[in-house]
């Protein structure tokens, strides 16, 4: 039985087949849908493939309602391979560093319009991490029913199979380097575009906060009329299983590596506010419906994800070390502890 079709699922195969002779792809797992049929979960690299060079992963589509967070990032992956058949500048920025796609991580969820995937399981609430303190009831992650949201699978059960995907990719292609940044595209919470830092499980810093500190001041001194709130996410709340707390806690294993995961959460309530309509639609409450704001949406974040993979490329370059780590540190604990 074939699935329903997924109009995101379809563009990123096209651009895999426009990109061939410059992209590498393959499908790191298949989702099953509970009435037969399947989808792909595709990974996407380019650029340098050696260890020594930094990473830089975008990934999207973690809940299947939320399909604006995978458009965001195919559309900056299309923009790429139209740059790279005539923008010079790219190819050699590409000669020094990997670049590395999972636009949809959850299609079995986009396909049947819910946030988690198909066993009912919120893919970020779904990792072995315990809070630390108290959580909001049910969004902090609960284990009571696969029929409620933000459900975090069965205790001690393994990871969905969508994050073991994740999982494998990371570990492989960005925790293996010296230097690796990632970003993954939400919607969904409140006004603001926010971009989030672990943790969720707890209201203690990193340990990287102060190179996170340096790549936001890197970030706001060359983009001073961005609009972005960006601070750790125990700023709002704290959850269960946060799969980036996960993450980054496997790379802290590995004391002279550097790995920083960034969540940016679009403000899908400015789009209900301009258009109130929306609230009656499920699809609504979390992406724009009108076309020309959706248009509006997918290019303004292009710049911080064309950011990320300069700074990854200059890592060397902003990193703090010595008395500036700790200035950095001390900094980062004012503005955000």
């Amino acid at each position: 039985m074939n699935p329903p079709a997924l109009p995101e699922l379809e563009a990123l195969e096209r651009i895999i087949e426009l990109g061939a002779g410059w992209l590498q792809s393959r499908v790191v797992c298949e989702v099953a849908l509970p009435r037969g049929g399947s989808y792909p979960v595709h990974v996407i690299t380019l650029g340098n493939s050696s260890r020594e060079v930094p990473a830089v992963g975008y990934f999207g589509g973690v809940h299947g309602l939320e399909c604006i967070g995978a458009g965001v990032v195919i559309a900056y992956l299309q923009s790429l391979v139209m740059r790279l058949q005539w923008d010079s500048t790219l190819h050699q920025q590409l000669k020094c560093v990997r670049m590395v796609f999972m636009p949809i991580v959850n299609p079995g969820g986009m396909a049947l319009n819910t946030r988690a995937n198909p066993n009912g399981v919120d893919l970020m609430r779904n990792a072995p991490v315990q809070a630390t303190e108290a959580v909001p009831f049910l969004v902090g992650g609960q284990r009571f029913s696969s029929g409620l949201p933000w459900y975090r699978g069965v205790q001690d059960a393994p990871m969905e199979a969508e994050n073991q995907a994740v999982l494998e990719v990371v570990t492989n292609e960005l925790l293996a380097r010296d230097f690796s940044l990632s970003v993954d595209c939400h919607s969904g919470f409140g006004v603001s575009d926010r971009i989030w830092f672990p943790f969720a499980h707890t209201r203690t810093p990193i340990t990287h906060l102060a190179e996170m500190h340096a790549l936001k001041n890197i970030f706001v001194r060359s983009n001073s009329h961005h609009r972005y709130v960006i601070e750790p996410q125990s700023l709002q709340y704290l959850a269960h299983g946060d799969l980036w707390d996960h993450l980054y806690q496997q790379s802290c294993a590995q004391a002279q590596r550097v790995f920083l995961p960034l969540t940016l959460e679009m403000g899908s309530w400015l789009w209900v506010k301009k258009n109130p309509r929306q609230l009656f639609s499920r699809h609504g409450i979390f992406n724009p419906l009108i076309e020309h704001r959706q248009q509006r949406v997918l290019r303004q974040h292009q710049l911080l994800l064309d950011f990320l993979s300069r700074a990854a490329c200059g890592h060397s370059l902003w990193l703090p070390r010595g008395e500036s780590r700790a200035w950095h540190h001390a900094q980062a604990l004012q503005d955000w502890y």
